[in-house]
């Protein structure tokens, strides 16, 4: 397995890879991996001649300090786990000063009030953060398509919003959400949950479940003051937000209509550990 840590040497990979005509998977990631991850991986490798994960912990997507602090560093134990999924990856891992030469700041972004919702709107900057990273990534790979977890939907929408915008050619590949067997989406934020409150984290998706089933006889806002009630009867949990929205748009539903997909996300936190989620309603 290939470690690339510079540019020079992600460009020459790049060259290698394309050398004979193959196609190019890329599976961007902030590391401390998971079974979410490698699904991830084994999706791109499926599909492409050849992978390149990303690991960097991206500090401009970070709208607190603390929680870049707190996020795992575990490349090691990322390069063992993607070596058992194929010893042929390549792994590009750069420094921050790699990927933030001048200055470690993000660029500013139009993602079409996309990013003005839900975590967009308790996460100051977090989208900016997000778009400076992936773009930069997709320019320098050059891959056919790259591949993004459903849990982060809002994410999701937005990197194919600006893969759109920005004209960058390459597929977006979304991915089912991975989750543990009661239930809990998996991600890296889980380890943090100490024993007795890790037991009470599948509350968040056992909640949206019922939402899901509520949303077939009842309105918008009765599906949500329906989960708002269920974690006020929950104090270990503390709802940030419940919103139903529009599949593609994002955009807040108070009304359903014939014809369109929605999706309920919520984002509580648990213990201090922020847990987010999101469901297919129709």
């Amino acid at each position: 397995m290939r470690l690339l840590k510079t540019k020079s040497e992600l460009r020459e990979f790049t060259r290698e890879a394309r050398r004979d005509g193959g196609t190019l998977g890329l599976v961007p990631t902030m590391g401390a991996l998971h079974r979410g991850h490698l699904e991830l991986v084994r999706r791109a490798l499926a599909e492409n001649q050849s992978v390149i994960v990303s690991i960097f912990i991206n500090p401009t997507q970070f709208d607190k300090a603390e929680d870049l602090a707190k996020y795992p560093r575990t490349l090691e134990a990322d390069m063992e786990a993607l070596g058992k999924v194929d010893p042929g990856l390549a792994v590009f891992a750069p420094d921050i000063s790699e990927m933030y030469p001048e200055r470690v700041d993000a660029d500013r972004y139009d993602f079409d009030g996309l990013d003005r919702v839900m975590e967009g709107a308790h996460r100051q900057g977090h989208f900016d953060g997000v778009g400076t990273i992936v773009e930069t990534l997709l320019r320098l790979v050059g891959p056919d398509r790259a591949y993004f977890g459903e849990k982060d939907y809002q994410q999701l929408q937005i990197i194919r919003k600006l893969v759109e915008t920005r004209e960058i050619p390459v597929e977006i590949i979304p991915c089912p959400i991975v989750r543990e067997a009661d239930g809990l989406a998996m991600s890296s934020r889980n380890t943090r949950l100490p024993g007795p409150l890790r037991q009470q984290a599948p509350f968040l998706y056992a909640t949206l479940q019922a939402a899901r089933a509520l949303f077939g006889t009842k309105s918008a806002m009765k599906v949500k003051e329906y989960v708002r009630a269920q974690f006020a009867d929950h104090p270990d949990f503390s709802l940030e937000y419940i919103e139903i929205a529009d599949a593609r748009t994002l955009k807040p539903v108070s009304r359903k209509q014939a014809g369109k997909k929605y999706r309920a996300f919520a984002a509580a936190y648990l213990g201090g550990v922020r847990l987010i989620d999101n469901i297919a309603l129709n």
